[in-house]
């Protein structure tokens, strides 16, 4: 038993995040062509990132704890498992550095450029998905 809790804990995380990015695409899509105004989009956008955010720091604290438990075979770049976790960190740095810079320009950019990061942000983390399967 042991460890399993922490690794539930991370995939728990890990699809709250990559789920409610699915779901927030299609909600604000439905939203929009049922005429909601900005005001409701930025509403449903306030309440994912609060989600969004705990799910990463929960994931990304979970994800440390796993590390450290495997030592470091886990972060050995010449094996298999310590080149899957490099590219998993890679890209868990940048979708949240793509999710930073969304919710920190968010207010001044177009629809259109709001869109192109949250479709960046969830190719980046179905590629994190990806690079976990290989771990």
């Amino acid at each position: 038993m042991g460890f399993d809790w922490i690794r539930y804990l991370h995939l728990l995380a890990a699809a709250v995040w990559t789920g409610g990015l699915v779901v927030l695409a299609f909600t604000v899509t439905a939203l929009r062509r049922a005429g909601a105004d900005r005001p409701a989009l930025q509403a449903a956008a306030r309440m994912f990132s609060r989600l969004s955010w705990t799910a990463m720091a929960v994931s990304v604290t979970t994800g440390i704890v796993q590390l450290l438990r495997f030592g470091p075979g886990a972060t050995n770049l010449r094996t298999e498992v310590g080149q899957a976790v490099f590219i998993k960190l890679l890209l868990v740095g940048t979708a949240a550095a793509l999710a930073l810079g969304h919710q920190l320009t968010a207010a001044t950019t177009s629809a259109r450029t709001r869109g192109i990061f949250q479709g960046l942000i969830l190719i980046v983390s179905l590629g994190i998905f990806a690079a976990a399967v290989n771990i």
